[in-house]
């Protein structure tokens, strides 16, 4: 019913900036929390950060100052951009939406990931 896709990873170096994207389409009333986890083989799927429909944020501790999540409401999309990437950023990252469908659903959704190397 709701379909999420992510863009906008890739390889860059220690130090450089990305910009991830994620849209959400489908059965959507409305979305309430749209946010970015991360996860590396062999762990935990980890929040990264999360935005609420009246742009109140919540970050890691590990990319507090480095990392800023938005969102337009309009397009129903979520963006992270990403500055002063480190190693320790690699990893696939996911979009997630909790999201109100217009048959009065409430449903989480996340996307396929999209891949983040940090590396010389």
């Amino acid at each position: 019913q709701v379909q999420v896709v992510e863009s906008g990873g890739g390889l860059v170096q220690p130090g450089g900036s990305l910009r991830l994207s994620c849209a959400a389409s489908g059965s959507i009333f409305t979305i309430y929390v749209m946010g970015w986890y991360r996860q590396v083989p062999g762990t935990e799927r980890e929040l990264v950060a999360d935005i609420t429909s009246g742009s109140i944020t919540n970050y890691a501790d590990s990319v507090k100052g480095r990392f800023t999540i938005s969102r337009d409401n309009a397009k129903n999309t979520v963006y992270l951009q990403m500055n002063s990437l480190k190693p320790e950023d690699t990893a696939v990252y996911y979009c997630n939406v909790d999201v109100l469908t217009r048959n009065l659903r409430r449903i989480t959704s996340w996307g396929q990931g999209t891949q983040v190397t940090v590396s010389s």
